[in-house]
C-alpha cells in the first residue's frame, strides 16, 4: 500500500530484504558509496522505487520528503514533466548511431551559450569523465605531470584523485605522489606548491565555492593570476555549482574564467550526462586541427546518446523560462530559518544548525561538548526518517514546496526533542538503534563491517 503523506511509516521490512540481497550482488550494496546503507541508521536504509517532485517512495510504500536530491543531481524535481516529455518524444527515433546527430550540434550550441569561458565542449556520462579528461589534456598541453587539487571532498573516481583519499587501496605510490593539495581561500598554500614544484604543475583543479565556504575577495582572481604566471591550466569543477549557483555555473556568479570547466549532475536533472568545456586552443588538442600529438580527450559510445542530450536541452529551456535557482534559494532560506528557529527555541542551536548556501544546505550535528559526532548525526537522521524526511543534508530542489518545507521543519523540531535528550544524557545510548554511520570513503569497512 502506498503512503501519499510523508511521516506515516509502514516500517522497512521489504527494504531490508532488498538491501541484504544487494549486498550479496553489488559490492557495498550500492553503486555509489554515498548511497550505501552505512550512510544511514541500521535497519532504516530505504530502497527506493519511485519519485515525483520532492518526494520519494520506498519498497515498503513509505513516502518521504527527500533532500540531497540524487546527490545534488536533481534541481528541477524528480520526474520533471517537461524533461520527460522531451525525452519521450525522441525515444522512437533511436538512441545511439555510428555517426554524430543534429542533436549533438544543437546541444553543444545551447550549452556553450551558457558558458562564456568555453569555445568547445565534449559530452560524457559522469563527472569523472570530464575531470580526468581535463587532467589528461592539461598534462598534454603543458608537458607536465603534477596536479594541484584544492582540499575539497571529491573530484574523480580515477586514480589521479582517488590516490589522495584515505580509501586508496590499489593506487600505486607513484600515482599518489603526482597529485598535490592546497587549501581553499589560502593563496599562500597554492603559491607554496608552485614554488616547491616550479615548472612541474600541469593544472589546478578546484571548486570555486562549496555549500559552506564562499571565496574570499580576490582569492579566485589570485588563483587565476598564479596559473597565468606559471603557465598552468586552471580547471573549475562545476559539478555541484553548475545549475545550482547559476545556469552558467559559479564562473557566472564570481566572474573568473577558467581554461577548462567540468560539468555534471544537474545539467540533465538526473539523466546521465557530463561535459568538459574549454578554450579552443586546448580542446583542439583532442581534435583534427592540431599539428601536436593528439590527446585521447573523451571518447565514449554513450556520450552523445539522444536521451541525455535531449534532457540537457530541456533543462536549459527550463532555466531560460523559469527560475529554478531563485526557487531553490527561497526554499533553502525558509528551511534554514525554520530549522534554526526551532533549534534556538529548544536550546540545541549550538549543536544542530542548518548551514551553508540556501540552495545547498547542510546540517551540523555536534555532541554535548560541541564536537562533530557521527553518533549524534545518526540519531538525527534516524528521527528525521521516522517522521518522513530522507536526506543526508538539507539540499533542496526547485520542486520543494513551502508546505514540504514546513513539514520538514516540524519533523526536525520533533527530532531535536530527542536530540536534546541525548545531550542531557551526554550520549545516544537507549535512543539510537544500531551503529553510527561512518565516512563513505574510509579505508576499512569497520565500523560498519557486515558479517
Amino acid at each position: 500500500m502506498w503512503m501519499d503523506v510523508p511521516g506515516s511509516l509502514a516500517g522497512f521490512t521489504r527494504s531490508e530484504q532488498l538491501q541484504r540481497r544487494l549486498h550479496d550482488l553489488v559490492p557495498g550494496g550500492a553503486h555509489t558509496y554515498a548511497r550505501g546503507s552505512d550512510q544511514y541508521p541500521e535497519g532504516m536504509a530505504p530502497v527506493l522505487v519511485r519519485g515525483r517532485g520532492a518526494r520519494v517512495w520506498d519498497a515498503d510504500g513509505n513516502c518521504f520528503v527527500e533532500y540531497g536530491m540524487g546527490l545534488r543531481a536533481v534541481t528541477l524535481g524528480h520526474a520533471y514533466r517537461p524533461v520527460l516529455d522531451a525525452v519521450r518524444a525522441v525515444l522512437g527515433d533511436g538512441m545511439s548511431f555510428t555517426r554524430p546527430t543534429e542533436l549533438e550540434l544543437a546541444a553543444a550550441e545551447e550549452f556553450l551559450a551558457l558558458v562564456p569561458a568555453a569555445d568547445m565542449v565534449k559530452f560524457g556520462k559522469n563527472g569523472s569523465d570530464a575531470t580526468s579528461a581535463a587532467v589528461r589534456l592539461s598534462r598534454a598541453a603543458t608537458g607536465r605531470e603534477l596536479v594541484a587539487v584544492c582540499d575539497q571532498p571529491f573530484f574523480s573516481a580515477d586514480d589521479w584523485f582517488v590516490g589522495t583519499l584515505e580509501m586508496n587501496a590499489g593506487i600505486p605510490a607513484v600515482v599518489r605522489e603526482q597529485t598535490l593539495r592546497f587549501r581553499f581561500n589560502d593563496l599562500d598554500s597554492l603559491r607554496g606548491l608552485f614554488d616547491a614544484h616550479d615548472g612541474r604543475i600541469a593544472c589546478v583543479v578546484m571548486e570555486q565555492a562549496t555549500a559552506l565556504t564562499e571565496p574570499d575577495p580576490g582569492f579566485l582572481q589570485g588563483v587565476r593570476e598564479l596559473c597565468d604566471r606559471h603557465g598552468t591550466v586552471l580547471v573549475f569543477d562545476e559539478m555541484i555549482t553548475g545549475f545550482r549557483w547559476a545556469a552558467g555555473g559559479a564562473q557566472e556568479v564570481y566572474g573568473v574564467r577558467p581554461d577548462l570547466s567540468c560539468w555534471g549532475k544537474a545539467i540533465g536533472n538526473g539523466f546521465p550526462i557530463s561535459a568538459l568545456a574549454g578554450r579552443r586552443e586546448l580542446m583542439e588538442l583532442g581534435g583534427l586541427r592540431t599539428e601536436a600529438p593528439r590527446v585521447f580527450l573523451m571518447s565514449t559510445t554513450n556520450g552523445p546518446e539522444t536521451v541525455s542530450l535531449t534532457a540537457l536541452r530541456a533543462v536549459i529551456r527550463a532555466y531560460a523560462e523559469t527560475d529554478p535557482v531563485g526557487e531553490m534559494e527561497r526554499r533553502g532560506r525558509e528551511l534554514a530559518e525554520g530549522v534554526n528557529g526551532a533549534a534556538r527555541e529548544l536550546g540545541v542551536d549550538a549543536h544542530v544548525t542548518a548551514v551553508g548556501r540556501p540552495s545547498c544546505l547542510l546540517f551540523t550535528t555536534k555532541d554535548a561538548e560541541g564536537r562533530p559526532c557521527q553518533s549524534y548525526r545518526t540519531l538525527f537522521l534516524q528521527e528525521l526518517l521516522r517522521r518522513g524526511v530522507l536526506g543526508q543534508s538539507f539540499v533542496v530542489s526547485a520542486a520543494h514546496t513551502p508546505q514540504e518545507v514546513e513539514f520538514t521543519v516540524g519533523a526536525a523540531r520533533e527530532a531535536m526533542l530527542v536530540y536534546r535528550k541525548a545531550l542531557e544524557r551526554k550520549g545516544v545510548d537507549g535512543l539510537l538503534r544500531g551503529r553510527p554511520v561512518a565516512p563513505a570513503l574510509r579505508a576499512r569497512s569497520a565500523p560498519r563491517r557486515l558479517p
